[in-house]
């Protein structure tokens, strides 16, 4: 009897916990994504703004009808831009432009706020490259570190598996004096398998 007792407690629990990972949230599953946008870097030698990208993949689980968390890695290029002058806008004796690249790794959510509009968040961890002239010295650094990126949205999913949004990024990229720290306002289409 006791036996019995252990095995419908045990078959009770799966049937309630099943359908709570079976629910088919917006979101959730396989998942790949593209991002276009304008950059921007208000940092040191470094005023401006260019064009920049970002490529992710990764899968999402379905913790409610509503809401899907999951996991994601990508890659982006954050545009080029030309230093300036500490003093003025003019440029300086190194006319080569700042390069900022790398690969990202992180956690997502999806959260619909209606059958169709949903938010987004996004944070991780950013091994990034870098190109510059920090403020102490005109030398051009080549740099690469490990720092982090967090980021928010908002979009309209089309069906399950197509999505587009608009997305706020911040990609955080500093060291030896050399800033190059990257706002990103962009576009992005999601294709869910």
């Amino acid at each position: 009897m006791k036996k019995t007792l252990i095995a419908l407690a045990l078959g009770a629990a799966g049937s309630v916990a099943a359908p709570a990972f079976a629910q088919d949230a917006n979101g959730a599953g396989w998942f790949v994504n593209g991002n276009v946008g304008r950059t921007s870097v208000d940092k040191g030698r470094y005023d401006g703004h260019d064009t920049g990208y970002a490529v992710n993949g990764g899968y999402r689980w379905a913790v409610s009808p509503w809401a899907a968390l999951g996991v994601e890695a990508g890659y982006n290029d954050l545009g080029n831009i030309h230093a300036k002058n500490v003093f003025n806008s003019d440029r300086v004796v190194d006319r080569r432009k700042s390069e900022l690249h790398g690969w990202t790794a992180g956690v997502n959510g999806h959260f619909n706020i209606d059958p169709k509009w949903y938010i987004s968040g996004r944070a991780g961890i950013y091994s990034w490259k870098g190109h510059g002239t920090s403020n102490d010295d005109i030398n051009r650094h080549d740099l690469d570190k490990t720092s982090w990126y967090a980021g928010a949205g908002v979009g309209y999913d089309f069906n399950r598996n197509w999505s587009m949004g608009i997305n706020y990024d911040h990609y955080d990229a500093k060291k030896d004096g050399l800033d190059l720290s990257t706002n990103v306002t962009s576009v992005s289409a999601e294709y869910r398998f």
